[in-house]
């Protein structure tokens, strides 16, 4: 479906781009968004392999276990459905432990391997488990206890004018995500039995 959605995109571009005259810029812009996109799949790339492999170090070195036990009574109330020993809860931990950081960057690979494992507890691979679903609310609302870099960047001193508005921001979007979800997998069209 989303390849229609580019095409479309495409298409309407350079039939408008032709129809006004400027097909030059549509062609400029093209050839400019595919170096940003160039530029930053290569940044993200370093950023994901350091994260990775902080990870593997503190998987094999059982941090993971041992912060996954600190929050074991959150996550067993968030994530009925996955085992308590499951690999996943610690991907899952580590992930939303960068994002209250504000390592928005760092989470992504943390994020995505938490779904890969959740995808193998998944019995039927075409649909999203309650699990992934809570996860996934969680992960796009991140409750952020540390402002991002780029935000302490771009407003200096006055960043410490938005910190607690920030943590309450946050705070209130992840509780809004997670009774969104539990709702609405309880209700008739979008339940789900969990093996």
């Amino acid at each position: 479906m989303l390849n229609y959605i580019w095409f479309g995109m495409i298409l309407i571009s350079v039939v408008v781009g032709s129809a006004t005259g400027k097909i030059d810029a549509v062609t400029k812009a093209a050839i400019n968004s595919a170096e940003l996109a160039v530029e930053l799949a290569i940044g993200l790339i370093g950023i994901m392999a350091l994260w990775l492999g902080i990870m593997r170090i503190a998987d094999k070195s059982g941090l993971v276990d041992i912060i996954a036990w600190l929050v074991q009574p959150i996550t067993l109330t968030l994530f009925p459905e996955i085992p308590p020993e499951h690999p996943a809860i610690g991907s899952i931990v580590l992930n939303m432990a960068a994002n209250v950081l504000g390592l928005g960057n760092a989470a992504t690979p943390l994020g995505l391997k938490a779904m890969q494992e959740l995808q193998e507890l998944n019995p039927d691979k075409d649909t999203a488990t309650n699990s992934m679903c809570t996860f996934l609310a969680i992960n796009t609302s991140s409750v952020q206890l540390i402002l991002p870099a780029t935000v302490v960047a771009l407003m200096g001193v006055s960043a410490s004018q938005i910190f607690l508005p920030t943590i309450f921001a946050t705070s209130m979007s992840t509780i809004a995500g997670i009774i969104a979800v539990k709702t609405l997998q309880n209700l008739k069209p979008f339940k789900r039995e969990e093996n």
